[in-house]
């Protein structure tokens, strides 16, 4: 059964990249969410001032991988533990979010972030903020799938031990 994730962990570009190799995903799109601007484009967002975020909307087979499962991956390839930063890329529209589409997507995060701060693997706590999906915008059609447009592209994420 397909299921939907929005996640948000800096620059779409390398989270896109690492999330579309996770078997069970069966499709990744490149978004704007968690701000209130109608139909933003990408000059919007980098403004800083829409209250979006730059997130991957991630439609996968729940059979083949579970949530958990899924943001397992999303710990390992972002530092949950810096605000409004990731890399190079500074503001908000590069925060760590997890939107929710239920609330079992709600009670499985918040339980992942109590792990991940219990295991240490961090010298700071996570600040990866848990909200409700609202209304997600698709970025422009040269934001999708641009590492593999663009091989060696920039990109900050890389996934952890």
């Amino acid at each position: 059964m397909i299921e939907l994730a929005l996640l948000a962990g800096g620059c779409f570009w390398g989270m896109e990249d690492i999330i579309r190799h996770i078997p069970g995903v069966e499709e990744t799109v490149v978004v704007y969410t968690g701000g209130e601007l109608k139909n933003p484009t990408y000059e919007d967002v980098k403004s800083g001032k829409t209250g979006h975020a730059e997130a991957v909307l991630v439609k996968f087979n729940n059979k083949k991988l579970k949530y958990e499962n899924l943001l397992d991956f999303f710990f390992r390839m972002h530092d949950p533990t810096t605000l409004n930063r990731q890399g190079n890329d500074v503001g908000t529209q590069y925060r760590s979010s997890i939107f929710y589409f239920s609330e079992k997507q709600k009670e499985v995060a918040l339980d992942k972030i109590k792990k991940v701060n219990a295991s240490k693997k961090w010298k700071k706590p996570v600040v990866t903020e848990v909200k409700k999906a609202k209304e997600y915008y698709k970025a422009e059609d040269y934001h999708q799938d641009y590492l593999q447009k663009n091989p060696g592209g920039y990109s900050c994420h890389f996934l952890r031990d």
